[in-house]
């Protein structure tokens, strides 16, 4: 994949994950710790819908823009919650008019559920898209912005003093060895910090590589999400994608039970949303 997010902000992989991750927040940020969060891949932080790279695929178009002109009632509270959040940020850039103009990239969800004390580092490697992410946080001391490799900053960065923590792994998926490099990320960080909540996006275009991946976290508690756009997808796109959470908190589950059918039953026909906690069987010597 030739990933620039710029042209899939919105789309449907952003529903997952971004819903996802606003429930996570919020469960997290729910107990009277500090929290410290760590976006391994964080892209640009928020995206213009009106800019070339959107228009060229119009995927916000059969995603978040399909949803937000839903009615509001009887809607899933981590909807409900997702929905207010991207609105909100579209807010900053003006009086709404109707029409979703800039998306919140994980970043600035991240950003608008820190509490004073909560701590959070912002990874981009790509020297164009970490430069509008400083922009995108520029004076803001609440976010720590670091042009590197996220990849790193797993070994780098965990345990954190806080001894709480949210990791977003989220990779452009460029490189042909990509899941081999998600997997060490993943076994060095659980090596280093056992109790810390792991949040991990993947693209599925060939299941082996993912069988792997999965098989890998053998031992591991953790929710395995999908969302499956159907065989109508057009050729070449992205049709299906999934997102891992290790050590997800209490009721994130029952959470994303309620909100993820509820997003494929409006994406159109033939699209699924799956929910799956894989056996809990011993981890595999090293």
């Amino acid at each position: 994949m030739n990933y620039r997010h710029g042209y899939h902000a919105g789309n449907f992989a952003d529903l997952l994950k971004h819903t996802a991750l606003c429930e996570l927040l919020r469960l997290l940020t729910a107990k009277d710790k500090k929290l410290f969060v760590l976006d391994t891949h964080a892209g640009a932080g928020g995206y213009d819908l009106a800019a070339s790279q959107a228009r060229r695929t119009g995927e916000a178009e059969a995603g978040i823009v399909r949803l937000l002109a839903e009615p509001r009632a009887n809607l899933p509270g981590a909807i409900a919650r997702y929905l207010a959040a991207v609105e909100a940020y579209d807010r900053k850039f003006g009086p709404a008019g109707g029409t979703l103009r800039r998306y919140p990239g994980s970043p600035r969800l991240v950003r608008a559920a820190l509490r004073p004390g909560d701590r959070f580092i912002a990874c981009e490697r790509h020297p164009e898209e970490a430069l509008k992410l400083k922009r995108e946080f520029a004076g803001d001391r609440a976010v720590e912005v670091r042009q590197s490799e996220g990849y790193h900053a797993v070994k780098e960065l965990l345990p954190p003093v806080e001894r709480r923590a949210l990791v977003l792994i989220d990779p452009p998926f460029e490189a042909s060895d990509e899941f081999e490099l998600l997997t060490r990320a993943v076994r060095h960080g659980l090596r280093r910090f056992a109790t810390g909540c792991y949040a991990i996006w993947y693209p599925i275009k060939d299941e082996a590589p993912v069988s792997e991946f999965l098989e890998s976290l053998a031992g591991v508690k953790c929710l395995d999400m999908r969302l499956d756009l159907g065989p109508r997808t057009p050729e070449g796109k992205l049709a299906m994608c999934g997102l891992v959470v290790i050590n997800p908190p209490w009721k994130f589950e029952e959470a994303m039970h309620e909100a993820l059918p509820w997003i494929a039953a409006r994406l159109g026909d033939g699209v699924r949303a799956t929910l799956r906690v894989p056996a809990l069987a011993a981890a595999p010597q090293a």
